[in-house]
């Protein structure tokens, strides 16, 4: 149970009660992550609009890379769960998902995509030690400044979320529980999934 109490649906109005609604006709629940924030919608709606502006101007896939390295660095189970599973289903096959939650990716990725699990790992966990050989390495890899600059900023947005989520403690929805049993375990690198919506 989170520790800052929620508004329940039937008790929505207004704001949160669009977001609700936005959720439930999504995929039939509201998030967990969703009656967090309905303590402070605006926040929510800040959230949104900034994750729009990084991901607007990155490649899908890069983002979802840096934001799962990001996410298992910090011990995110919501964040890493949710966005494993779309690199599982869209990207990557399950098992090399599973590595990169390992931290075991020598095999698994190429160099271009290790050095970007590395480096958003290391601006989630320290990114004051991030120095201009990282930068140089990604740089000799063929990424771009932009390329650069967004993988930092979607490293760095993901530790506002998922260290919101998780201060509140508010859990990994049970709809979550709904993918191999290995690919969930790997994921669920902190708090475990709700047992009920």
């Amino acid at each position: 149970m989170p520790y800052l109490p929620t508004v329940p649906p039937e008790e929505a109005t207004g704001e949160v009660k669009a977001m609700y609604d936005k959720d439930l006709a999504r995929q039939g629940y509201v998030a967990n992550y969703t009656r967090a924030f309905s303590v402070r919608p605006d926040v929510e709606k800040g959230w949104l609009a900034l994750k729009d502006a990084i991901t607007s101007g990155m490649d899908p896939r890069l983002y979802e890379l840096a934001t799962v390295a990001a996410a298992t660095a910090i011990r995110s189970s919501y964040c890493s769960l949710v966005h494993g599973r779309i690199l599982a289903t869209s990207y990557y096959s399950p098992g090399t998902v599973m590595s990169i939650a390992a931290e075991d990716t020598d095999d698994s990725l190429d160099a271009a995509d290790t050095a970007v699990v590395q480096f958003a790992r290391k601006v989630a966990r320290e990114a004051e030690t991030i120095t201009e050989e990282d930068i140089d390495e990604l740089r000799s890899l063929g990424f771009s400044e932009a390329d650069i600059f967004s993988i930092i900023l979607a490293a760095a947005g993901r530790c506002f979320f998922s260290k919101v989520l998780d201060a509140t403690c508010t859990p990994p929805d049970a709809a979550l529980r709904d993918m191999p049993d290995q690919l969930r375990a790997a994921l669920t690198v902190g708090r475990d999934i709700a047992q009920q919506p």
